[in-house]
């Protein structure tokens, strides 16, 4: 495997072409630049297994990839300084942490101005029981993925919190009834 600095191509794309490294798609949320790293096979089987089992050791690693002890951990280091890999973590059970209810909650601003927007996406960072937040094209300008321990947790949070957000014009929400499909790791092709 290459030297990080050297991993993968970037390629940056305005109006669908290819145009160099600078990419602005004139949208609310401001300039896009997409990052695409090329891994061999080896490559994707690290990241596969780390995926599955961030904790393994790096000899059970190498073992399960099929490579050697030094060869994987210059490898996982690459991966790690291209950003392909980041962070470490452990996933906690939702139900046995007492967060029994999943929310997802579309949200439309009153208006799209910088400062709007900062301020909207600085309340959703500071309240932990917002999970995920994503910008969205569409009828909502938001969409979050919100955790409480119950109804009555949950419309606390929406009447008393985000109502009650300058920036914030309305909000529906919809409560998932079961999970069909829960994942974390990304798929990783050739």
């Amino acid at each position: 495997m290459a030297p990080a600095s050297q991993i993968g191509r970037e390629i940056a794309f305005q109006n669908g072409r290819e145009s160099g490294y600078n990419c602005n798609f004139n949208s609310h949320i401001g300039d896009f630049m997409t990052k695409f790293v090329e891994l061999d096979a080896l490559d994707r089987r690290i990241v596969a297994e780390l995926q599955r089992d961030a904790a393994l050791s790096n000899a059970d690693l190498a073992e399960r990839v099929g490579s050697t002890g030094p060869s994987c951990w210059r490898r996982v280091k690459a991966l790690e300084e291209a950003g392909v890999l980041r962070g470490a973590v452990r996933l906690a059970d939702p139900h046995l942490l007492g967060q029994d209810v999943t929310i997802f909650c579309h949200v439309r601003m009153k208006e799209f101005s910088g400062d709007s927007i900062a301020a909207f996406e600085a309340f959703v960072r500071d309240h932990d029981q917002v999970m995920e937040c994503y910008s969205m094209s569409g009828e909502w300008d938001y969409l979050m993925r919100v955790v409480a321990s119950n109804v009555a947790d949950y419309e606390h949070f929406l009447m008393r919190t985000l109502l009650k957000h300058p920036s914030v014009a309305g909000a529906s929400s919809q409560f998932a009834l079961s999970v069909t499909k829960y994942q974390t790791a990304l798929p990783v092709r050739g």
